[in-house]
């Protein structure tokens, strides 16, 4: 029996993934790769700051003692991109083959040290710079290095990333609110702008013993759930927030990507992130998202490790650290100013020691965003999520007794999309089924109607013709004969031109083709043993839905059995494919783009020829060998 889930990527039911038409996994199941994503990380930098222990001290009190000893660490690009593709905004989890996975609260405290217990990090929103900088900042930037209410990073390290030793006290606190506005844009708060962060965050370091009352680890959170939610949508390319946490939280729990270490681990320093700081030795380079992807698609339990903490010596841990562990199992809602995302432990139940139960349902919620206008107070915005996170001590999820995890798993599989992959390639589908079409004619063809009554020859005939219609629409665009390819160098050397003058060409190339068809020129479609009359308006309607793909095959005299395809204007579609056993003709392929219309050789030298597509007959032997060397699986 065929696993049903082995083929089919799911949801079965979606009531949980209601927004699967618009995520990436979508499009990479129809064919639509998007590559690795753009990663927006800026720490490359952070070293070039020169920070006084005065300042230190100042940065500790604002609660970012440890974040700033993180050093930049390589992204891998790839993977985080995977990662993404498992990624659902309608739950903040990781769907995985095993079971739902997220960064939780208590992965934050862990890797990066921020407290993740505390005020919500909110405030009033900005629109212009120049007020807010002078300040608290002392001076405000040009023109040039600021925009809206953000302002450039750079403007920030040119200006205050040497303080003198002998500095007032005054300017000691601006060059140190400078940095930790650096801090936060280049890595918990960082933007898909490149090297901007908004000035709102900078009035939350005005006093710096009030700074270390926000929940700061829970703000990271809220916004890497966002970025992850934003860069799961199949039409995103870049994606931003801690992308750090993000893989090393990978590189704990589970066992793909993960690096060689070079250094001993049994000596852990705290904040955990450290352990993979410096080179690693890993085979990277050779992994792309593709490698990524079907290492998560086929991964086993074993390949996860749920409490990757549990082994770790707490000592190093700092006890406010250790008390708010805790809130990694509070249903909660997490808080940076107008990104409020759910915290939903108990659909990660596994990742805190317990066995999993199939979750609650998860309710929508407005996803809400600060606008366009400056000095709005988000809190009297954002009341009921305020809410929610002032209670957050009392959601806490409790383990339940006598649980069955396999109710959980049938459950799960039914809800989620278990492959992002297909586990056979769309063009090797695509080859199969044209194979498969030829078969069934082979078959129509040579089928004996000898005694058949009028309803079985209507059948026969009918499953013929489906058959061939749809043989020839993959062809896809009318096909004209000429007796030469003379222009072929006058539209090389015209190329540029042909690029600035396609929408002309494609007005003027669509009257002459009417105008071609009005003619009466007759048309038809020769297939094996089979000929019957073609619809030229039909071909034309099918070739007017791809872009500029109207071919003209130009055949030469000395031709050695080499089909060349040269289509550089069909979304750059660039191929050349051997068919000796088709016919020892040598076809040029060419867009007929030369001053915007078709060759105007072909009407002129056979006005009333008759045009053919012509689909050979193979033998039932060579089928599946000739589709197997077709990687578009059309033979011609």
């Amino acid at each position: 029996m065929v696993d049903y889930y082995a083929t089919t990527p799911g949801p079965v039911e979606d009531v949980v993934l209601y927004d699967q038409d618009k995520h990436v996994s979508s499009a990479v199941w129809e064919g639509q790769e998007r590559g690795a994503l753009r990663c927006h990380e800026h720490t490359s930098k952070l070293d070039q700051w020169m920070l006084t222990e005065k300042q230190v001290e100042l940065v500790r009190k604002a609660g970012f003692g440890y974040l700033r000893m993180i050093p930049a660490i390589s992204l891998d690009n790839p993977l985080i991109s995977a990662l993404v593709e498992r990624w659902r905004r309608e739950t903040n989890t990781f769907h995985f083959t095993v079971g739902e996975m997220t960064v939780t609260l208590e992965d934050v405290a862990y890797l990066l040290g921020l407290p993740v217990d505390g005020e919500a990090v909110i405030g009033v929103t900005y629109t212009s710079c120049e007020a807010v900088c002078i300040r608290l900042l002392g001076k405000a930037p040009d023109s040039g290095y600021m925009s809206g209410g953000m302002v450039k990073l750079s403007w920030l390290k040119e200006n205050f990333s040497h303080c003198p030793e002998d500095a007032s006290i005054e300017d000691i606190e601006r060059c140190t609110r400078a940095y930790l506005l650096y801090l936060v844009g280049s890595t918990i708060f960082s933007t898909t702008t490149g090297n901007k962060v908004p000035v709102m965050y900078l009035p939350l370091f005005e006093n710096f013993d009030e700074a270390g009352k926000y929940a700061w680890g829970a703000a990271a959170l809220s916004f890497l759930y966002r970025a992850l939610g934003n860069a799961s949508l199949r039409s995103q390319s870049t994606i931003s927030g801690c992308l750090t946490l993000l893989q090393c939280w990978s590189y704990y729990h589970l066992n793909i990507g993960r690096p060689k270490l070079n250094h001993d681990p049994i000596h852990e320093c705290f904040p955990f992130v450290l352990r993979w700081k410096g080179k690693q030795s890993s085979p990277t380079s050779n992994r792309d998202v593709a490698f990524y992807r079907k290492s998560l698609d086929s991964m086993k339990p074993i390949d996860v490790d749920w409490c990757p903490y549990s082994n770790i010596s707490h000592t190093v841990i700092p006890e406010y650290i250790l008390r708010s562990l805790i809130l990694g199992r509070s249903k909660t809602m997490l808080i940076c100013y107008d990104k409020a995302e759910r915290h939903l432990p108990d659909r990660c139940l596994r990742q805190f020691g317990m066995h999993q139960t199939v979750p609650e349902e998860v309710q929508k919620w407005e996803r809400k965003t600060r606008g366009v206008d400056g000095g709005v107070d988000l809190s009297a915005k954002m009341e009921s999520e305020l809410n929610e996170w002032s209670n957050r001590h009392l959601y806490i999820v409790e383990a339940e007794e006598d649980v069955e995890e396999s109710e959980y798993m049938q459950w799960y599989l039914g809800i989620t999309r278990k492959l992002v992959g297909r586990p056979v390639p769309i063009s090797s589908e695509f080859q199969r089924m044209n194979a498969a079409l030829r078969e069934i004619a082979h078959i129509t063809d040579s089928l004996s109607t000898h005694g058949m009554d009028d309803q079985q020859l209507q059948s026969v005939s009918r499953i013929r013709y489906i058959t061939y219609e749809c043989l020839k629409d993959q062809v896809a665009s009318p096909v004209v004969v000429a007796a030469n390819s003379q222009s072929e160098a006058g539209k090389r050397v015209r190329g540029k031109e042909r690029v600035r003058r396609r929408g002309v060409g494609k007005r003027k190339r669509k009257e002459e083709v009417e105008q071609y068809y009005a003619a009466g020129i007759p048309m038809q479609s020769r297939i094996p043993a089979t000929t019957f009359d073609v619809d030229p308006s039909h071909l034309y309607h099918i070739s007017n839905e791809v872009d500029n793909s109207h071919l003209c095959i130009s055949v030469s005299e000395d031709d050695h059995g080499r089909i060349s395809h040269m289509a550089q204007s069909v979304d750059d579609i660039d191929f050349c494919e051997d068919a000796k056993e088709i016919d020892e003709s040598h076809f040029h392929h060419l867009t007929g783009e030369e001053d915007g219309h078709l060759s105007s050789e072909v009407v002129e030298a056979k006005p009333h020829a008759s045009m053919n597509v012509v689909v050979p007959q193979v033998s039932h032997e060579a089928r599946e060998d000739v589709a197997q060397q077709n990687d578009y699986g059309v033979l011609v």
